[in-house]
């Protein structure tokens, strides 16, 4: 049963708690295996080499890729960053041009951005009601120039899952390098690097069950993908990211990609039974609810809902026992309305009436039904002008 004092956490696309299994394996690195893994003449650097090493494989075995294929960040943000800017600049001379879409992360925009100040051209491609971009509208952007496509597997607010492995084959067709922010994706949805024709792919720790402060990034060797460093340092990480791997960190991140890997499945129909069994009974009682977002391609621990007539703000502060959020952490001190959700079009009223729900590992069968209870109830009295409830 759900501790009745503490609010019911349904925010885990923000963050997922570690996994004690995986707190465990990361312990002794904090103390009695403190080696930098980077000295490997004695002996306390050599098991920490090797521990990280085994942590690159667990990764790398989680999405279909070579151990060496694997580049250790401090999350995904970096990764993201290292991927889009350095593949751009890398190839800047002869491809000048990039495309993405308009409800990629923020990393990701940004990143686009700062590549336009450097005169790089960007095509921010647009989605439609159900947040899906449109193959043939990408086909029709990729040019000679184009360097790289950048785009999400699974958005981090609506949850829907790009065509991956479509987009992966129309970019090999034409000769263009893909990226892929997979910090929603990896240990949630099976993701193959190699029947995907995926170039570069990020992970980031706490989004599946890892630390905080450890991510990943997947760079292919064959076809060789090249990229420019974001920073100079001793060379390490294949030269590609300078400086010391922290070794309980990537020890952590191994750790959580192999358990990733051994209970995808189940957890996947655990948790998709669990949403939909949300959804049902806010439903149930709340009949105009709107889901934003393709309903069938979507991670299963993801929904985005919206009430009309309500703003979301104000439904949240009279839910105090429950933790949910409007959309994206990084965008969580804003007052305007999503730009994911504004990107599918949706009115401005609908788009501030709606949160986002994320079920996790540790998700429960009566927290769903006492979310429900919770919503449904807070709803009700913020559509009578009703006051909330105390805190």
């Amino acid at each position: 049963m759900t501790n009745p004092t503490r609010p019911i956490y349904m925010d885990y696309q923000a963050s997922t708690p570690c996994d004690p299994r995986v707190l465990e394996v990361m312990l002794p690195f904090f103390g009695a295996r403190f080696g930098n893994p980077h000295s490997v003449h004695h002996s306390q650097g050599q098991q920490a080499e090797a521990a990280v090493e085994q942590a690159r494989t667990q990764v790398a075995d989680l999405i279909g890729a070579e151990a060496r294929e694997i580049v250790f960040t401090s999350g995904a943000t970096e990764a993201n960053n290292l991927a889009i800017k350095g593949a751009a600049r890398f190839l800047k001379a002869r491809k000048p041009h990039v495309i993405t879409c308009v409800t990629e992360h923020k990393c990701v925009l940004e990143s686009a951005r700062r590549l336009e100040g450097e005169g790089i051209r960007v095509t921010y491609l647009p989605v439609g009601g159900d947040g899906l971009i449109d193959l043939g509208r990408l086909a029709a952007a990729i040019g000679a120039e184009t360097a790289l496509v950048t785009l999400m597997a699974v958005n981090n607010e609506i949850g829907v899952i790009q065509p991956i492995a479509e987009i992966g084959a129309l970019c090999r067709e034409h000769g263009v390098l893909f990226h892929t922010d997979a910090a929603q994706a990896a240990g949630k949805i099976p993701l193959d690097v190699q029947a995907m024709n995926i170039d570069l792919l990020s992970i980031s720790g706490h989004k599946m069950y890892g630390p905080m402060g450890i991510g990943a990034l997947y760079v292919r060797r064959r076809p060789r993908v090249r990229l420019e460093p974001l920073f100079d340092g001793g060379g390490q990480e294949r030269g590609l990211r300078s400086g010391t791997v922290p070794a309980p960190l990537a020890v952590g991140l191994g750790a959580a990609a192999a358990i990733a890997q051994e209970e995808m499945a189940a957890e996947s129909v655990r948790l998709t039974a669990l949403r939909d069994r949300l959804l049902a009974r806010v439903r149930a009682q709340i009949p105009d609810v709107h889901l934003n977002g393709d309903a069938g391609r979507r991670i299963p621990g993801n929904l985005n809902l919206g009430f009309p007539g309500i703003e979301a703000e104000a439904l949240i502060r009279d839910l105090p026992g429950l933790a949910v959020s409007t959309g994206s952490a990084c965008t969580s001190a804003s007052v305007e309305p999503s730009y994911v959700l504004r990107a599918l079009g949706l009115p401005e009223g609908l788009a501030r009436s709606s949160l986002r729900l994320g079920l996790g590992r540790p998700t429960t069968q009566d927290e769903v039904d006492r979310a429900a209870e919770m919503i449904v109830a807070a709803v009700a009295r913020q559509r009578a002008g009703e006051p909330a409830i105390a805190e």
